[in-house]
């Protein structure tokens, strides 16, 4: 089967949402992808629409995921398009695209960050990422 990958450069625009489910972790949040372009007329950048994904993960990627971002902070998502494309309330299609997140981190052309390696386990949250969450 073939599938669309993409990578996201954008913000954070959602705290992320992290569930146990019956499958193992999951988690949710929306970025928001604004396209800048220069425009040739006034000789400047000008910022394009801005476009919004619901990025999900699920396992290990799940728990970092509750620990590590706040909204408004850059990202880099990779992973699986989905396009979903749905009957809405009085008869009215909806289309929302999702990303099934492969890997997720921090833009480092606006910032820093420290890295911490997360010690394998069952996929479930550590203390630390359990305090990090609330």
């Amino acid at each position: 089967m073939n599938e669309t990958l993409v990578t996201l450069v954008g913000h954070a625009a959602t705290r992320v949402d992290f569930r146990e489910t019956p499958t193992g972790p999951v988690a949710r949040f929306r970025i928001a992808v604004r396209a800048r372009y220069l425009d040739r007329q006034k000789q400047a950048w000008a910022d394009g629409p801005t476009s919004f994904y619901t990025v999900w993960a699920k396992r290990a990627l799940a728990c970092n995921l509750a620990g590590s971002v706040s909204v408004g902070e850059p990202l880099v998502v990779h992973g699986r398009l989905r396009v979903r494309d749905e009957e809405a309330a009085e008869g009215r299609r909806r289309v929302s695209a999702e990303v099934d997140a492969v890997t997720v981190g921090h833009d480092l052309t606006r910032g820093t960050a420290a890295f911490r390696r997360m010690p394998r386990g069952d996929g479930t949250l550590t203390e630390a990422q359990k305090a990090a969450v609330v």
